[in-house]
């Protein structure tokens, strides 16, 4: 399984900030599978932001529920994130991750994408 993170490497503070999950090599409706987003800000440990499920049901980390939005194409077999009114401690290595349960815990994890959140 792989996975490949994309979108813009920088974005205002207040704008909305977007990335896709594009994975190849299994389906992100395979049943048992959780299909997370993590980011790592500089200087600083793993935070998981949220997490949809194979069957499209979505959880988010309580501290970033109200501006996250996480959602899947299965036509492509990508899920992307959304994060809006980013301010700069939302600079960070975003990751999507695939596991067996929400968390940051992984089993296969993307390069990472580096978002810088700046005017």
């Amino acid at each position: 399984v792989q996975l490949r993170e994309s979108g813009p490497g920088l974005v205002k503070p207040s704008q909305t900030l977007s990335l896709t999950c594009t994975v190849s090599g299994g389906s992100i409706t395979t049943s048992g599978y959780v299909w997370n987003w993590i980011r790592q800000p500089p200087g600083k440990g793993l935070e998981w932001m949220g997490a949809i499920g194979y069957r499209g049901s979505t959880v988010y980390s309580s501290s970033l529920k109200s501006r996250t939005s996480i959602a899947r194409d299965t036509s492509k077999n990508q899920f992307t994130l959304q994060l809006s009114s980013v301010t700069p401690e939302g600079t960070a290595v975003y990751y999507c991750t695939r596991a067996t349960a929400a968390g940051i815990r992984y089993d296969y994890r993307g390069q990472g994408t580096q978002v810088t959140v700046s005017s």
